[in-house]
């Protein structure tokens, strides 16, 4: 019997795959267990215009998510807290108040889980911050913390 791989089988492939395999154990297992598929001409069609569109829509939110970045690294974010006696802030900028000011003021939606704040942001100054895209992509943005 010859089957189509939907899912990596250990032992056997590859998802995308052809194998042939034993008749009890592809319908009985990976038919069953849905990891396979019985590989006829519509089937294999299928998954390979189901793989073509995938890779399109990948290819398009990379770009997107590139072009994102870019826009990210030309971006000056201006945060203005109130400031101590000291020169300290009274508490330090959040991811949320980042993703909050970054809608607000240049309209670029993020998500406060992709922002990297390695060391907390205490003080007034300019600080660079990464942002991470996903797909290996990822913009620094600048953050001018202005003390009142």
């Amino acid at each position: 019997m010859k089957i189509l791989l939907i899912k990596d089988v250990k032992g056997l492939g590859k998802t995308g795959e052809i194998h042939e395999v034993k008749d009890g154990y592809g319908q009985n297992f990976l038919i069953a267990k849905g990891k396979a598929k019985h590989a006829t001409n519509d089937v294999i069609n299928k998954f390979k215009a189901e793989q073509k569109k995938k890779a399109e829509i990948e290819a398009l939110e990379m770009a997107e998510r590139k072009q994102l970045a870019n826009t990210l690294n030309n971006t000056t974010l201006k945060i203005i807290k109130k400031v101590g006696a000291n020169g300290s802030l009274f508490g330090a900028i959040t991811k949320e108040e980042i993703s909050e000011g970054l809608q607000n003021s240049h309209h670029i939606t993020l998500d406060k889980k992709n922002i990297e704040l390695k060391n907390p942001m205490k003080s007034t100054g300019i600080y660079e911050i990464e942002v991470k895209l996903g797909y290996g992509i990822s913009g620094i943005l600048k953050v001018d913390v202005i003390g009142e």
